[in-house]
C-alpha cells in the first residue's frame, strides 16, 4: 500500500523551503477570501446588513442569538455561573436546556463587548461557520491530496449543501470546522504517533464537541470510524506506540469538554431528561431524505422529498465521489479509507429506527440517547462525501495535460458545485433594535420580570425569544423563556398568569417573586391592554414605542 508523505505538524503541507511555505500561506488566505466571497454569495441578502436582516421569525434564530450574548457576557462577569442563565426564573443551569454555543460566541463575544447587537454577532457567527467550515475541509484535502483545486471544489460541497443551506436558523449546524482539522490529526497520529499529534486530536476533537452536543456525538463516531478504518497500521507491531497516544488524547478531550458536559448531566439527572426511541423514530431519515434539497436548480423535482432536513449530496458531489470510490483509490489511499468508513457509518445512523443496530446502539453506547434527530447523522455524510468528492476531483485533474486545463476544469466545477446548492436571495425580517427602556431594567439588581402576552401554546412558545434577545440588555432574571427543553415551572407559571392582568394572575407573581412586568401592548390583545389600568398592585414605570414596564407594588426592595 502507498503511504503518502505525513506533513510534520498540523497545518503544513508537505513543502520544502521557505518560499514554498509562503506560497502555501497566500494560498490558504486566498482559500479563505473565496469561501467568505461564497459565504456572502449563499446567504444573500444577509452580508448587506447583517445587523439589519435576521431570521428573528424562528425562535430557534432567537435563542442562538441570546445563547451567544449570554456567553459573552457571563464568560466576562460571573464565568463559575456560566451555565444559570437568566431564563425560567427560578431554575438553575437553564443554559443547558439548549446549545451552549461557547466556540460560536467566543468568535463574536469581543464584537459583543464592544456593545454590537447580538444579531449582527449572531449573522457574523454564522456566515464565519460557511466560511471556516469551507476553508478546513478545503485545507485537509489539499495536505492529503497536494491538490488546491480539489480542496476548493470539496470545501465548497463541505460548507454549502443541502443540509447547512436549510438549517440557517440553526448556528450549530454551519460550524463543522473543527472536524477536518481533527481528522488531519488523528491522521498523523495514526501514521507517525508522537505527543503533539495526539494533543492537536484532542484539541480539535473538543472544540468539535462544543459547538454542539449532536456534533460531540457525531465527531466522537467520526474518529472511531476513521481509526477502524486504518486498523492495519496500528494492530500488531504498532500497537504499542499508537494505543497510549490515542489514550492521551481522548483523555485530554474528555477533560477540556467534562466541565461544559456536567451541566447537562445535571439537567438530565433533575428533570429525567432522556430521549425515547418513540421520539427518535419521528426524526429518523428515510431514503427520500437523501433526494430533498431546497437548492432552486432541484426545485422542480426534489421539493416533494422535503420534510425539513434535505440531505441530497448533489449530483456533482455524487459523480465525482463516486469516481473516488470507482477506481479503488477509497480503497487504496488510507485517508479516503477514512472518509469512506464514516460516510457509511453515519449514513446508516442516519437512519436511526429505521436502521436494525440503532436501537441496540441506544441503548448500550453513552450519548446515543442525547441525539433525538438522528437524521442529522446525514449532516457528517455530506461532509465525508465532499471529501471523497475532492479525491475525485484529483484524479480527473491528474488526468489533463497541462496546468491551464486543469485550473479551468476546477474553476468550472467550482462554479457548478456552488451553483447547484444556491438558495440566495433568501428570505430575511427586517430587525429594528430592542426598546431602549430595558436598559433602565439594568440599574435594577433584584429585580424579577416577567413579560407578556407570556406564550406557551405549542409553536408560540418560541416567541418568547424576542423577551430573551430583550433581555440582553439588562440580563435580569424573567419567568420567560425558549429552549431545547421547557421545564415544568414554565408551564406552572402560565397557567397562574393565564388571566393576567386580573387579580389572581398579579397574586400569583406576587408570590412567583416577580418585582416587574412588561407587557408588549403590540402583541397582547386590546381587551387585556385596557384592563391593565384597572390592574390592583401594577404601577407603570417606564415606557415607549409599546414596550410598557410596571412595578409590582410591595415587590422592589423587599
Amino acid at each position: 500500500m502507498r503511504q503518502d508523505p505525513v506533513p510534520t505538524s498540523v497545518g503544513d503541507a508537505p513543502t520544502s523551503g521557505v518560499g514554498a511555505r509562503s506560497g502555501a500561506w497566500r494560498m490558504e488566505v486566498a482559500a479563505l477570501a473565496l469561501f467568505a466571497a461564497l459565504a456572502v454569495a449563499h446567504t444573500w441578502p444577509l452580508a448587506a446588513a447583517p445587523g439589519r436582516w435576521s431570521r428573528n421569525d424562528s425562535g430557534d434564530t432567537l435563542l442562538n442569538e441570546w445563547a451567544i450574548a449570554w456567553v459573552a457576557h457571563q464568560s466576562v462577569t460571573d464565568p463559575i455561573h456560566l451555565f444559570d442563565a437568566n431564563i425560567f426564573y427560578p431554575e438553575k443551569r437553564t443554559l443547558a436546556f439548549s446549545e451552549h454555543l461557547l466556540p460560536q460566541a467566543a468568535m463574536v463575544a469581543p464584537l459583543l463587548w464592544a456593545g454590537g447587537s447580538p444579531v449582527l454577532a449572531h449573522n457574523l457567527a454564522l456566515l464565519l461557520g460557511f466560511i471556516l467550515t469551507g476553508w478546513a475541509m478545503c485545507h485537509m484535502i489539499r495536505v492529503w491530496t497536494g491538490s488546491w483545486e480539489s480542496g476548493l471544489v470539496a470545501g465548497s460541497l463541505a460548507a454549502f449543501n443541502a443540509h447547512t443551506l436549510i438549517r440557517v436558523a440553526h448556528l450549530q449546524a454551519q460550524h463543522l470546522e473543527f472536524l477536518p482539522l481533527a481528522l488531519l490529526a488523528l491522521d498523523r497520529a495514526l501514521a507517525a504517533p508522537r505527543v503533539r499529534h495526539a494533543l492537536w486530536l484532542a484539541v480539535w476533537f473538543a472544540c468539535q464537541a462544543l459547538t454542539s452536543g449532536y456534533m460531540l456525538v457525531f465527531a466522537a463516531v467520526s474518529m472511531v470510524c476513521a481509526t477502524a478504518a486504518r486498523a492495519d497500521e496500528w494492530i500488531g507491531q504498532r500497537f504499542r506506540r499508537v494505543a497510549p497516544l490515542l489514550v492521551l488524547s481522548a483523555v485530554l478531550a474528555g477533560l477540556l469538554i467534562l466541565p461544559f458536559m456536567l451541566p447537562y448531566r445535571f439537567v438530565r439527572q433533575e428533570y429525567g431528561l432522556v430521549r425515547t426511541l418513540g421520539e427518535v423514530a419521528g426524526y429518523s431519515a428515510v431514503l427520500t431524505d437523501y433526494l430533498a434539497t431546497g437548492a432552486r436548480v432541484h426545485a422542480a423535482w426534489s421539493a416533494r422529498f422535503l420534510r425539513g432536513d434535505g440531505l441530497f449530496p448533489g449530483v456533482f458531489a455524487l459523480v465525482l465521489a463516486t469516481t473516488t470510490v470507482a477506481t479503488g483509490l477509497a480503497w487504496r489511499d488510507r485517508r479516503a479509507r477514512m472518509l469512506l468508513a464514516i460516510a457509511v457509518a453515519t449514513c446508516c445512523f442516519s437512519f436511526g429506527v429505521n436502521f436494525p443496530p440503532y436501537p441496540w446502539l441506544f441503548r448500550t453506547v453513552p450519548l446515543f440517547d442525547a441525539i433525538r434527530a438522528a437524521i442529522r447523522f446525514g449532516q457528517v455524510t455530506l461532509l465525508a462525501v465532499a471529501a471523497l468528492a475532492g479525491y475525485g476531483v484529483s484524479w480527473w485533474l491528474a488526468k489533463l495535460p497541462t496546468r491551464r486545463a486543469r485550473l479551468i476544469v476546477a474553476a468550472v466545477l467550482i462554479g457548478f458545485v456552488n451553483l447547484e446548492a444556491l438558495r440566495a436571495p433568501m428570505g430575511y425580517v427586517e430587525y429594528h433594535g430592542e426598546s431602549p427602556v430595558f436598559k433602565r431594567l439594568a440599574a435594577q439588581p433584584h429585580a424579577v420580570i416577567a413579560c407578556f402576552p407570556f406564550y406557551h401554546d405549542g409553536g408560540a412558545v418560541g416567541a418568547n425569544g424576542h423577551y430573551m434577545l430583550s433581555s440582553t440588555l439588562h440580563w435580569r432574571p424573567m419567568l420567560n423563556g425558549y429552549s431545547g427543553f421547557m421545564p415544568p415551572s414554565f408551564y406552572r407559571h402560565a397557567t397562574g398568569v393565564r388571566t393576567f392582568p386580573l387579580p389572581e394572575s398579579i397574586a400569583y407573581l406576587k408570590q412567583a417573586g416577580v418585582t416587574h412586568v412588561v407587557v408588549d401592548t403590540a402583541r397582547l390583545s386590546q381587551h387585556r391592554v385596557e384592563l391593565l389600568q384597572q390592574a390592583p398592585g401594577l404601577r407603570l414605570w417606564a415606557a415607549d414605542a409599546g414596550i410598557r414596564i410596571y412595578v409590582l407594588e410591595g415587590q422592589v426592595g423587599r
